[in-house]
């Protein structure tokens, strides 16, 4: 043993920190996939996701790749497996005809590789080369696993059948939120070259100047939207790009989805339950072209990533960047509805603690936010590890969300965390809120 490595120095907490989020991480992927049938396990709920029995051994074949052979230098566990849960060939409309592991198999797949991570973690020294400086590459398979999570949340949420998951509702307003906030025009430092775990697509950091603008204090509200409903905005050209207007017909949107009339309001179904929709609560389950065309309605615009982070991040009494919106800490259950501890989004006001320093609320949890800007590198991206996490995406296809939702986990929400997606998803949780220039006199 190292001077380094003996207990209680920084390797030996990085190591203890390590196995923590892998069993936590585990933990979460286990509730999720024993929470149903064998048969519900290896049932495709919805041509655009994966049957959860696929991400489950896809999830540990990330892990054998990447910490056992690679950071490990092991034999492998399953050679033979590696094709099947590649999701470059396999296209999520074909994954259900391949012959995956069965639920049980899968299951002792990995819990068989996790067990070699445990027994390499304790030989690993954490400046050998990049992958592994700072337990990069183990931070890297905790947030590639708690994505995957979110996703099997997604499919969750569009199964049929009785509940399986279950919850506590999300906390009451706290403080009264509404209206835009201004932030005033100049630079700020966007991205990071510090954040050990970040990912490649976050990285470097660097210097973007914006001219003054507003935002808006809190995500659009169900109410809000409803009131677009009811205006007709569904049914005015107007209001949507061409292409917008192309998919809201071809796709016959009139609604978020889930959601469908009810006497004369409006109800939705989450995880297998119907209810009222509240007025106060984030708007979910939009996709960028709805959300592009509320904006448009209502005199507004979405805001760019940067005008996202800038808000989010920058500090006006340092002029220096946070990490999250409260600050440099950790997400604490005080400011943000992250880790599906709740099944939907809080109502706003419900988290006064997590305002930026602006006074913008909710910044981080609750709905994924879009923003009006594709998805590219930032100036002076690297891929690191491999170029399939972000450069093969980058491009006019895909548009930037940003903040997380109740269901992401806060090892995969950071200030400079970085979403991507089509413009007509909407089965991810996905909501907005607005911005728009600054008049002279504001």
């Amino acid at each position: 043993m190292t001077t380094t490595d003996r207990p209680g120095t920084d390797a030996e907490r990085l190591r203890d920190r390590i196995a923590a989020e892998l069993e936590r991480t585990r933990a979460r992927t286990a509730s999720l996939t024993d929470a149903v049938d064998d048969d519900d396990l290896v049932r495709q709920h919805s041509t655009l996701m994966s049957p959860l029995v696929w991400d489950l051994a896809h999830v540990g074949n990330q892990e054998e790749l990447w910490l056992v052979r690679d950071v490990g230098g092991r034999e492998p566990v399953r050679h033979d497996i590696d094709d099947l849960y590649d999701a470059f060939k396999q296209p999520r409309k074909d994954r259900p005809a391949l012959p995956l592991l069965p639920p049980g198999e899968a299951r002792v797949y990995v819990r068989t590789v996790r067990d070699k991570v445990f027994d390499l973690l304790d030989g690993i020294r954490f400046t050998e080369r990049p992958l592994v400086a700072d337990g990069f590459a183990f931070g890297m398979i905790v947030q590639h696993e708690q994505q995957h999570d979110e996703t099997m949340l997604a499919t969750h949420q569009l199964r049929a059948g009785p509940p399986v998951l279950h919850a506590p509702p999300p906390p009451e307003p706290r403080a009264r939120v509404g209206g835009e906030v201004r932030v005033p025009a100049g630079p700020f430092t966007m991205g990071t070259s510090t954040d050990p775990w970040a990912l490649d697509n976050e990285r470097p950091a660097h210097t973007v100047d914006l001219p003054a603008y507003l935002i808006d204090a809190a995500p659009v509200t169900n109410g809000q939207y409803r009131a677009f409903i009811a205006d007709g905005g569904y049914d005015e050209p107007r209001w949507w790009s061409e292409a917008g207007w192309r998919h809201r017909t071809e796709a016959d949107l009139s609604a978020p989805m889930h959601w469908r009339r009810d006497g004369d309001g409006w109800a939705y179904r989450r995880f297998g339950r119907w209810s009222a929709v509240r007025d106060d609560e984030p708007v979910v389950h939009v996709c960028w072209y709805e959300a592009q065309a509320y904006a448009a309605w209502a005199g507004k615009r979405l805001p760019t990533e940067a005008e996202w982070e800038k808000a989010a991040r920058w500090d006006p009494a340092t002029g220096r960047s946070r990490r999250y919106p409260w600050g440099d800490e950790d997400p604490g259950a005080e400011h943000a509805n992250l880790g599906q501890r709740h099944l939907w989004p809080a109502p706003v006001g419900a988290y006064p603690a997590g305002a930026s320093p602006l006074g913008v609320h909710q910044l981080v949890g609750d709905v994924w936010e879009w923003t009006s800007s594709p998805f590219r590198g930032h100036p002076g991206f690297t891929a690191f590890p491999y170029r399939e996490y972000s450069e093969v995406f980058f491009g006019d296809d895909h548009r930037v969300l940003r903040g997380g939702s109740f269901g992401t986990d806060r090892s995969a929400c950071r200030g400079t965390f970085r979403n991507w997606d089509y413009p007509i998803r909407r089965q991810i949780f996905s909501g907005f809120r607005c911005a728009r220039d600054a008049g002279p006199e504001e």
